[in-house]
């Protein structure tokens, strides 16, 4: 039997999973970390976590399938976008990784605004506007704040391509994930030499360009032992995770809408061409799949913001949780909410806990909840998060529309859609049927496709959605709560308006040490987080 893995390493865990030749999923494994904030704007975690991870998950998973090592073909790997990690020559890091939620080079994302127009940005980049997350930001960030470091770098690298170097040896910067770094060309397919000037940065500290779905090499044998698999396994790069996530519920040729409530919440659409959006508002990024683009809006914290409301407010249901299974605190936390009627009885939430991205572009923004009463209590605030996250869903869903992007049906992916109540409220609030297939790692999944395209286990990836992607529940609009939804989608929007005046005011200083928490798994048994 000829096996495939696949490796997807996001915010919070690192997930792995095992398919057969037929596209029929094995086993998976999720591996999770704690994010560390040593202050408000920073985000941070140490590269090994994501190495260590990738090691326990592929023992795991190949344990729990109770398959042989001989049997694996290939793997790919794709991650999320824009988590920095600088290496010493000989590839060790040299310090923690700044993670794309990292909010620290707001200054050096302002002055590399004022220096390239955004259209210019944009119709070289993909990214509609210039902002702290991206790794130009944070390398003129470094230059400035910890130039030893910065000199010292002989690679700067992203999560995927960290681990594929780790996997075969070779420093290659991949095309997908740095879609979004504001370093890389997606119409030209090379790097931005005016950005690599204005950080003086040479491209030999970048890596070799190569294409997603290409394959990098075979694994190391060291490293082969180490991770229990055979030294003739073939390593791809899957590209980013939305990439990757798009293959693995199908979403590879135009006229179909998918959407990942993650970490994140992201919408994808795959589009032939670069320039579909003269307004400049939509991030486009390159597709896992070959010669195509993906639409991509995002909003930094989807699932986050419910596990963020989890690990501050909701310990009786962490506690009652342990032990129980992968999704118990979310499970009773989504029950609570279900007995709340549509609207959440006038509270309104806007989950922007780390900035608001797609469409708004506002980086300074900051979660809100307007309305509440003494008549409120806490199932409401979990009913306006799930909203909130359906209200920006269907923004990002109209701003695509007015593209000419439009589709039958909305294929809902990530640990959000193992949520029956999110589906529906998404159903909902979107007007149109949402739809989950088997399997909720789209990523993993369509790593697993990509490796087994680019070892000849299948002639497609057309032929890989066809064997792999098998659908599992459909949630139909009730138009019963249009009424409830029109209003309250009406307030989410006037409510935004109203306050953003207010973000970009000077905020008092949070206090760590009272304040902040790691951000990621706190109780529970592994899988747990949205995340």
């Amino acid at each position: 039997m000829t096996l495939l893995l696949g490796v997807d390493a996001g915010t919070t865990s690192l997930k792995v999973g095992l398919f057969d030749h037929t596209g029929t999923e094995l086993a998976t494994a999720v591996e999770q970390y704690t994010l560390l904030t040593p202050a408000p704007d920073r985000a941070e975690l140490d590269p090994e976590l994501y190495w260590s991870s990738l090691a326990a998950g592929v023992s795991r998973t190949l344990q729990q399938a109770g398959a042989r090592a001989s049997e694996v073909a290939a793997m790919a790997v794709s991650s999320q976008g824009e988590t920095l990690i600088p290496l010493a020559s000989e590839g060790t890091p040299l310090g923690p990784a700044i993670v794309w939620l990292d909010n620290r080079a707001v200054a050096e994302a302002r002055q590399l605004g004022e220096r390239f127009e955004r259209s210019t940005v944009y119709a070289v980049t993909g990214v509609p506007a210039v902002v702290p997350s991206w790794p130009a930001c944070k390398l003129l960030w470094w230059r400035r704040n910890d130039p030893e470091l910065f000199r010292r770098a002989a690679h700067y690298c992203l999560v995927e391509e960290f681990l594929l170097h780790r996997l075969t040896g070779r420093l290659v910067s991949e095309a997908g994930v740095q879609s979004t770094s504001l370093l890389y060309d997606i119409v030209r397919h090379t790097w931005w030499q005016a950005m690599l000037d204005a950080l003086d940065l040479p491209a030999s500290r970048l890596g070799e360009l190569v294409s997603p779905g290409e394959v990098v090499g075979p694994i190391l044998p060291g490293v082969a032992e180490a991770l229990g698999l055979s030294p003739g396994v073939l390593v791809v790069a899957g590209g980013m995770d939305q990439g990757a996530g798009a293959v693995g519920v199908g979403n590879v040729i135009p006229g179909l809408l998918s959407e990942s409530t993650g970490g994140a919440l992201t919408l994808q659409a795959t589009v032939d061409h670069p320039g579909g959006d003269p307004s400049g508002q939509t991030p486009l990024y390159v597709h896992s799949a070959p010669d195509s683009y993906l639409f991509c809006p995002v909003g930094p914290t989807g699932g986050m913001a419910l596990t963020w409301f989890r690990d501050h407010f909701a310990m009786a249901e962490l506690q009652a949780a342990a032990g129980r299974g992968a999704d118990s605190a979310y499970n009773l936390l989504t029950e609570m909410a279900a007995a709340v009627p549509a609207g959440a009885d006038g509270l309104t939430m806007l989950p922007h806990l780390a900035g608001a991205f797609s469409p708004e572009y506002e980086p300074s923004a900051r979660g809100v909840f307007f309305g509440f009463t003494l008549a409120h209590g806490r199932a409401h605030f979990v009913r306006a998060i799930m909203e909130g996250v359906a209200f920006m869903l269907r923004r990002n869903v109209t701003m695509l529309g007015e593209l000419g992007i439009t589709a039958q049906e909305l294929c809902s992916h990530g640990g959000g859609a193992r949520s029956s109540l999110w589906n529906q409220i998404k159903a909902d609030i979107c007007s149109m049927p949402v739809v989950t297939l088997r399997g909720t790692e789209a990523a993993v999944r369509g790593d697993a496709m990509l490796a087994g395209v680019a070892t000849g286990v299948f002639a497609t990836l057309a032929q890989a959605s066809e064997a792999a992607v098998r659908p599992a529940a459909r949630f139909e609009p009730d138009r019963s709560t249009e009424p409830a939804y029109e209003s309250a989608y009406q307030r989410y929007i006037d409510l935004f308006e109203a306050v953003r005046p207010l973000f970009n005011r000077p905020q008092p200083p949070i206090d760590p040490s009272a304040a902040q928490q790691p951000i990621g798994h706190q109780a529970g048994s592994r899988g747990e987080n949205m995340t």
